[in-house]
């Protein structure tokens, strides 16, 4: 991409789309588009189709997805496969018929399946069913995926996917409804260190596995592929580390200063047991991740701090 590249990015406002907007400017891309959900609806087919014709963009960064952690993912997973594949189809096709030179589009790692093998390289997608509590999530997302490689595939435009890990970081959502696992534990550890509680209990045994990438990582990683990577399969973004659910949930207790007990309650789902992606392929082309899980960690807890009365997460 050149320094002057019109660059769209869907979902700026988003963890991920917010943290490719830092990545891309301080790298020195100043060539942004960036619309507001009130700006454009994703998911108004029309309303996509004219913002590509009038805007054009040399390049698409697809951080635009509902998303949630295991709760919101089992309770509504109608919603997590209608309304990612109404946004993500809009975006590609559109791109796509209105000559956008460069489409890098976001997959998950809840894409594989739940008994793939550990850790997980991209060819094993779609050789399994993907984990019950975020099915609706993960086809969504396979679909999205196949369609970026369908069109490399059948008219050579530059349209990859990347599957990156568990993904956490400046501007996450700390709605203990809709967020995912680690701003979900850093509110409930410090809500509790607030109001002097015993203990915290965190949903299931505690055993299940997971691999986390801040989110300037991610972004970093992505705008790396966008320079350095073409392929009509997908490529994993990971750290190659991971850590069971007691063991983040005791980092983040220390981080927070919660003096109490943390509890597991077996009877809810610990989703996939282990979700380790094989990021062999992307450290073989020269990018690795430079944030540590607990520095991470740290950050995110300040950031939260100073942002919570703000966004009304008290």
């Amino acid at each position: 991409m050149n320094k002057d590249t019109k660059i769209y990015v869907a979902g700026h406002t988003g963890l991920v789309g917010s943290a490719f907007v830092r990545q891309l400017q301080k790298k020195g891309y100043q060539n942004l588009v960036l619309r507001t959900h009130c700006e454009l609806d994703l998911t108004d087919q029309a309303g996509v189709k004219e913002f590509f014709e009038k805007e054009k963009p040399g390049v698409v960064i697809d951080a635009a997805a509902k998303v949630g952690g295991i709760k919101a993912n089992s309770e509504h997973m109608a919603e997590f496969y209608y309304i990612n594949m109404q946004i993500q189809q809009n975006l590609i096709w559109s791109a796509f018929e209105n000559g956008t030179k460069k489409f890098l589009f976001l997959g998950s790692a809840c894409m594989y399946p739940t008994n793939c093998e550990q850790p997980m390289r991209e060819e094993k997608i779609l050789t399994g069913l993907p984990e019950l509590t975020n099915e609706g999530y993960a086809l969504a997302k396979i679909g999205g995926s196949r369609l970026c490689s369908y069109l490399y595939r059948q008219y050579g435009v530059e349209f990859i996917s990347a599957i990156p890990a568990n993904a956490y970081g400046i501007g996450d959502s700390f709605d203990l409804n809709h967020s995912h696992v680690i701003p979900a534990l850093i509110r409930r550890f410090h809500e509790a260190k607030e109001q002097g509680r015993a203990s915290v209990t965190i949903w299931g045994t505690g055993m299940a596995l997971r691999e986390f990438i801040n989110t300037d990582d991610m972004a970093d990683a992505g705008i790396f592929l966008l320079n350095h990577y073409l392929s009509n399969q997908p490529i994993n973004i990971g750290t190659g580390e991971e850590i069971s659910m007691l063991e983040l949930a005791e980092v983040i207790k220390k981080i927070t200063g919660f003096e109490g007990e943390v509890l597991t309650d077996p009877s809810k789902p610990d989703g996939m047991y282990r979700r380790l992606c094989d990021s062999t392929r992307i450290h073989e082309l020269g990018w690795n991740p430079q944030k540590a899980l607990h520095a991470g960690l740290t950050e995110l807890y300040e950031w939260y701090l100073n942002n919570k009365k703000l966004k009304g997460w008290i």
